[in-house]
């Protein structure tokens, strides 16, 4: 059958049509560069009718850290064509990616200490949550404190809280890496689980304030500590202002010390400036592994 000659409108809208699928699928290569967006993610949009036509090759590259070299191998482990288009996957196949990507991630990743630290209200819990999300080969370390859970915080999960007396045996014990005494609260980083990581060969992440970071600088010579910064010292008036949960006394003092942490930045080997929650952690990720 023949089909009849397009008309000028037909052809126009069908360069418009193509135009925005490239846009499309060039905007969804640069979220997974950024960290904005994740490999699971866009598996589950593969019948996506414009996704669908990403070529897997080109998917693998787009993700932070994995070059060419790795990207083939990646293929070669999961049996799955270069050439291949996402559409055109299995189910089998998606969870040989997922799995490979996620194993060579944890492969990749040092045995390393990183101390992630920064002023009140910059994002730090933020950023942790996203890289838990989307770094399983990562552990975090859970502190223990004093003060009372926030609404939605989970003991075990987010802290391990104690009470003051509990708190005050740990420490005079030597069970604690660091502990410092913050808005009249104490908090601490427990040695064992983090020696024990570290032994086995994990990447460990401590996010602790500027006492605790200074301490475990002397005490973990070794360690990479990172600072978190705020775009602007009016984002974090606005964020630390804006959470509702303390007493303007306490607010007032956290902006009193918030101001003393910005200016000890110098004293980290690596400054992150968090405008973007997804963008802050893959730097972290890229300078834990740089």
């Amino acid at each position: 059958m023949i089909r009849p000659p397009l008309d000028d409108d037909s052809r126009a809208l069908g360069r418009q049509r193509a135009m925005e699928a490239r846009r499309r699928r060039a905007e969804v290569k640069s979220s997974l560069a950024s960290g904005e967006s994740d490999l699971g993610t866009l598996l589950s949009q593969r019948r996506d009718p414009v996704l669908s036509r990403l070529r897997i090759r080109e998917v693998l590259t787009a993700l932070p850290g994995i070059g060419p070299a790795r990207a083939g191998r990646i293929l070669v482990e999961c049996s799955v064509e270069g050439e291949r288009r996402l559409g055109h996957l299995g189910d089998l196949q998606v969870q040989r990616l997922m799995s490979t990507v996620t194993a060579q991630e944890s492969r990749d990743l040092p045995a390393r200490l990183l101390v992630l630290s920064g002023p009140s209200g910059v994002g730090k819990s933020s950023v942790v949550a996203y890289l838990r999300e989307h770094h399983p080969a990562l552990w975090f370390s859970i502190s223990v404190t004093t003060r009372a859970p926030r609404p939605g915080e989970v003991d075990g999960v987010d802290y391990h809280f104690v009470t003051q007396e509990t708190f005050d045996r740990l420490a005079a014990e030597g069970e604690l890496l660091e502990w410092a005494v913050f808005a009249g609260n104490s908090y601490g980083t427990p040695a064992a689980p983090v020696h024990e990581r570290l032994q086995r060969g994990e990447p460990v992440i401590c996010e602790i304030d500027l006492q605790g970071a200074r301490q475990l600088r002397s005490r973990a010579p070794h360690s990479l500590l990172v600072f978190l910064a705020p775009p602007s010292w009016q984002v974090l008036v606005e964020r630390l202002t804006g959470r509702g949960t303390e007493s303007p006394d306490v607010v007032a003092e956290r902006l009193e010390t918030a101001r003393r942490e910005l200016a000890a930045e110098s004293e980290f080997d690596v400054v992150v400036v968090n405008d973007s929650v997804p963008g802050a952690a893959e730097e972290i990720v890229r300078v834990l592994t740089g």
